[in-house]
């Protein structure tokens, strides 16, 4: 009779462990957090970065020509686009290319005076100048960054995903200064930019020729003197190539069986060294100031892909 109990007890545990191993087979079955065929693939959208610059390069001098470097952009937004692939395992790569530029501008306070010495203004008379060309000053600046990526995901449920990883590529920085005369007006522009002009008719009568007039200081030497109201302005293009690093961590949603979410956040990190600017792309500027570009990111991507 015992016998007989104990093989009855022995069963019913035999067949409670084997419903809970099925149980728990089943259910990890049913919730599998990600799939491993569910990391073949990739996806391709715009992804517009965010960047809290730390510091604007060329600020003091920006300030010393009476602008003001806090009227940047900020964040300073690059637009671009980025995609994504699965590599190996868990990890994977990606590749990013954007452009973003942000400008400021001043309209300078003009006074005249008799140049009496040959370094400038030393205090000389002076009177306001009253007229419709007052100098227009406007700074620009452009960055355009290339980069590759390369991170590793840690999925969390099977749409929702964490990675973390890096961004490393080439960057540039271009600072143009601009400074000209005024707002220009269309029909200005096809005025003759160095004095007056007239059609004056010929002795027969017949025709006439579009002459071009030169006011210069002395008829006999026709070289001094020119006015150049409306010739073009003067602008100065600096531009710098630096090495981009930005580590970040990314989470991921798919939102729909092609089109999901992607949000980014890191740092991004990059130095353009003492002398390496260059003006007009060509000629180097040997004592031109060491800038880092730097700051908090934040990217966005609305992706068409896995």
């Amino acid at each position: 009779m015992d016998y007989q109990i104990h093989a009855e007890k022995s069963y019913i545990v035999k067949r409670a462990l084997t419903y809970i191993l099925l149980s728990l087979s089943t259910l990890f079955g049913q919730f599998d957090l990600y799939p491993v065929t569910d990391f073949f693939g990739g996806g391709i959208g715009y992804s517009p970065m965010y960047i809290s610059i730390d510091e604007f390069p060329a600020t003091d001098l920006l300030k010393n020509l009476g602008l003001d470097p806090t009227k940047f952009n900020t964040p300073f937004v690059v637009h671009g686009g980025e995609g994504f692939a699965h590599m190996t395992g868990k990890w994977r790569i990606g590749g990013y290319a954007g452009i973003g530029s942000s400008s400021i501008s001043t309209i300078t306070n003009v006074q005249l005076y008799v140049d009496l010495a040959e370094t400038g203004y030393n205090g000389e008379t002076a009177v306001d100048y009253d007229g419709n060309f007052d100098p227009t000053i406007e700074a620009k600046i452009t960055l355009s960054l290339g980069a590759g990526s390369i991170e590793y995901v840690m999925p969390i449920f099977q749409d929702l995903e964490i990675s973390a990883g890096a961004m490393m590529g080439l960057g540039r920085l271009n600072l143009s200064i601009d400074q000209y005369a005024a707002n220009p007006k269309w029909g200005e522009m096809f005025n003759f930019s160095y004095g007056s002009k007239a059609w004056d008719v010929n002795d027969d009568g017949t025709d006439s020729t579009l002459t071009y007039y030169y006011a210069v200081t002395d008829v006999g030497d026709p070289i001094s003197g020119f006015n150049a109201a409306n010739a073009p302005g003067v602008m100065s293009d600096l531009s710098g190539t630096f090495f981009n690093f930005q580590p970040y961590v990314a989470i991921k949603w798919q939102l729909l069986d092609r089109v999901g979410l992607r949000i980014s956040a890191g740092f991004n990190k990059g130095t353009i060294g003492q002398g390496r600017w260059k003006l007009n792309s060509r000629y180097l500027i040997g004592d031109s100031e060491e800038y880092s570009l730097q700051g908090v990111t934040f990217r966005t991507m609305l992706y068409l892909g896995l």
